[in-house]
């Protein structure tokens, strides 16, 4: 069962994807970034639904198991499509958005056909594995788009700071995961370690957003120049 310090972060992680919720609304931004509101919500409800297993059946029951890794899978295709959604607002000048709902797609059917192909020799649990695949290979897709997009912004010079501090945290978050899943494959001592990291990484990415919508007004600019010299 996880210890004390691991339920305080959990419970901390769920204030805070509460908060980015209510930060959106409070400040009138919650229909202009629905996607990333809607991944809030869903990892809140998610949150609950692993509670509930896990005090009905236990941390290493089957049933937590499954629904730990399926649930994991879900967010993360929720995180692609709101990561999506930023293409969408930085890119919106140049009235593209039917093409990158169908490249979106298409990027995710090519990413699901890929995970199904490296499972598809195994014979037993098939389709578990498959999540667990799909879910790690949309992490290091989502973190290769969201460097994209950062090049994106530098060469649009796009200057609106609640954009630039959402992709930028974004990026962070896809790194960070996508190198405790490298370790995690690397490593497989190093489990029971990283899950607590994973647990406070977890916490990175709704802390930011929240900061981001209610310290930076939407209509607040950078200076171009300030832009072009963030590191990359």
């Amino acid at each position: 069962m996880p210890g004390l310090t691991q339920y305080v972060i959990w419970s901390l992680c769920t204030v805070l994807e509460m908060g980015v919720v209510v930060c959106a609304l409070k400040k009138n931004a919650f229909r202009k970034y629905l996607l990333l509101n809607i991944y809030m919500l869903a990892s809140v409800a998610v949150t609950v639904a692993r509670f509930n297993v896990l005090t009905s059946y236990g941390f290493t029951s089957p049933q937590y198991i499954y629904v730990y890794y399926y649930s994991d899978a879900l967010l993360t295709i929720l995180l692609y499509f709101a990561l999506g959604s930023l293409y969408a607002h930085v890119l919106s000048e140049l009235k593209a958005e039917r093409y990158l709902r169908f490249a979106t797609l298409l990027l995710l059917a090519g990413t699901a056909l890929f995970s199904y192909a490296v499972v598809e020799q195994s014979s037993t649990r098939l389709i578990s594995r498959f999540v667990v695949e799909l879910s790690q290979n949309l992490y290091f897709v989502g973190l290769v788009l969201t460097y994209i997009l950062w090049g994106a912004i530098l060469k649009m010079r796009e200057t609106r700071i609640r954009i630039i501090q959402i992709v930028l945290s974004l990026g962070v978050y896809f790194s960070l995961f996508a190198a405790d899943y490298a370790l995690r494959n690397l490593y497989p001592s190093t489990r029971s370690v990283l899950s607590s990291v994973q647990q406070v990484i977890g916490c990175f990415l709704p802390l930011a957003w929240a900061y981001a919508f209610w310290f930076s007004p939407e209509e607040a600019r950078m200076a171009p120049t300030r832009v072009a010299t963030v590191p990359r």
